[in-house]
């Protein structure tokens, strides 16, 4: 088989895969994309694939980095402060009409950099506030929702910067495709049994009935609280139909919520954060009773104080994630600059909101009895990773003794 034909082989496993695992398109089921300019060639390869697996639309919402980011230059500070109404009521009717949605990343890291960070708060806000409806069902899995990637030019440069172009597009492509298994005779085989491991994980986990969690390495002495009726995830979800569908491509965490005023002690970041088109660098949280008190931050600092600030729930944690040092992505040693990426290099916490899923139950719970069980709400959701081979984690047993879950940044059990 001549390179490219092998190339577009891949490609179509990969637009198969994202269809038929990612958001697991039903028959007669709306599907609405979201991707980039530069991404067209995936893209039509995935309407193609809906439209065989029976859906009945499929609507592609295109975005142009490029206008983006003179959006940000030029329009006036009110444009921030607002979002389409029509676009806010399209989002809706995936929700109402128990659609999918997938999301397809080529995001440069570098996008906004350089831009007023009260602009780029304020309309996180404005966002968050009008598609409330949207994320909520995305929080629940209402619906099936799933993320993928593919590469752009001036991300693959960020990664790759000693490559030419075409050694930076072609790695980062090799890169992509080998962390879905892509390339495998059967990729959907290879993914149920990928996630049968995790979820062997997660119910080892849940077996335990863990109070806390406390994390120790360099920078790091942390202790997260869990509520009683706390359950590790996994990537695998079902949305209330029984659709089964995978949110992340690819994804190696178990994860949970944390009690949000049960987080204490300091967290030291161990990779860049790349947010809304800017990058973080080396920076610390120290939390008290579950807010944080204290940022530091080599680069990006006033980027990080303003996503803090986006709203109260944006200064306490909504998610704990375990992956171990020795995985796929982590093995490669490659830095991505994509959260989707790095955040399964690592292990990890989110900033913002929590997944309700993760407590038992939850579908049936009022708001206030969420918030009774420690959930945060806000209208970020902001991972970050904390992850390294000298990270060790003890997890709180209900008789206040501890048992090994990592130790040297990997699993201990």
């Amino acid at each position: 088989m001549s390179e490219h034909k092998d190339f577009q082989h891949k490609l179509d496993q990969y637009a198969e895969l994202a269809v038929k695992v990612g958001v697991n398109v039903q028959d007669g089921q709306d599907l609405w994309v979201a991707a980039p300019l530069g991404t067209q060639e995936l893209v039509r390869k995935i309407v193609r694939h809906a439209y065989m697996a029976g859906a009945k639309s499929v609507h592609v919402q295109w975005e142009d980095e490029d206008i983006i980011r003179m959006q940000y230059e030029l329009a006036p500070d009110e444009t921030f402060q607002e979002f389409p109404i029509w676009l806010s009521e399209a989002f809706e009717w995936v929700v109402d009409r128990k659609g999918a949605f997938l999301q397809v990343e080529a995001n440069d890291p570098d996008l906004l950099k350089g831009i007023d960070p009260e602009r780029i708060q304020d309309f996180e806000k404005a966002k968050g506030l009008a598609l409330d409806r949207f994320y909520e069902a995305i929080d629940t899995d209402s619906i099936s929702w799933s993320i993928i990637a593919m590469p752009s030019r001036k991300w693959a440069n960020k990664v790759f910067p000693h490559l030419n172009q075409k050694e930076q597009m072609d790695t980062l492509w090799d890169r992509i495709f080998a962390s879905v298994r892509i390339g495998s005779e059967d990729p959907v085989a290879e993914w149920r049994s990928h996630i049968d491991t995790l979820k062997k994980k997660a119910n080892e986990l849940n077996k335990m009935k863990l109070t806390g969690l406390h994390y120790t390495a360099d920078g790091t002495d942390l202790t997260i609280e869990l509520h009683e009726d706390h359950q590790w995830l996994t990537g695998a979800s079902t949305t209330p139909s029984g659709t089964d569908f995978i949110a992340n491509m690819p994804t190696e965490e178990v994860y949970t919520v944390p009690v949000r005023t049960g987080v204490n002690g300091i967290v030291k970041s161990t990779k860049p954060l790349a947010y809304n088109g800017n990058v973080i660098e080396d920076f610390t949280l120290t939390f008290e009773k579950g807010k944080i008190a204290e940022i530091h931050a080599g680069e990006g600092l006033d980027i990080l104080e303003k996503l803090i600030e986006t709203d109260e729930g944006a200064s306490y944690l909504g998610e704990v994630a375990l992956v171990p040092h020795k995985s796929p992505i982590s093995d490669t040693g490659i830095l991505f600059f994509n959260t989707l990426f790095d955040e399964n290099a690592s292990n990890h916490l989110a900033i913002g909101s929590a997944y309700p899923t993760c407590i038992k139950d939850s579908q049936t719970l009022s708001d206030e009895e969420k918030e009774d069980k420690g959930l945060n709400e806000s209208v970020v959701h902001e991972d970050f990773m904390i992850g390294s081979s000298h990270m060790n984690i003890d997890g709180i047993l209900q008789d206040g003794s501890r048992v090994a879950i990592f130790r040297d940044g990997n699993w201990a059990f």
